[in-house]
């Protein structure tokens, strides 16, 4: 199921201990944004015993994001940093090719 989120869409697929994420962000990446998306995550792991994300983010159109969107990506992510098993990033700007290395 696709949910569509002001500067985000999330799409959540669950297949017995596996998400299965796939985001696509655009303009500008806010707080609220995150809230959300963690929210509809964070639910789909209490639901599950030992699960593992694999991630498809899409950032080709996203424009920027707020500090505050940055420190709750930096957050989620060091949470849930043993969950993550594969993310893939799709960008075509160079400030994003550095942003995928800075993750990794």
């Amino acid at each position: 199921m696709i949910t569509e989120l002001t500067n985000m869409s999330v799409e959540i697929e669950r297949v017995d201990n596996k998400i299965f994420l796939a985001l696509t962000m655009r303009g500008t990446l806010t707080h609220d944004d995150y809230i959300e998306m963690t929210s509809m995550v964070e639910q789909q792991l209490k639901q599950i015993n030992q699960p593992t994300i694999n991630a498809l983010v899409d950032i080709t159109e996203l424009e920027r994001w707020t500090v505050h969107a940055a420190w709750d990506d930096l957050k989620f992510g060091l949470k849930h940093q043993h969950q993550f098993q594969k993310i893939a990033i799709i960008g075509n700007q160079n400030w994003q090719q550095m942003l995928s290395k800075v993750s990794d």
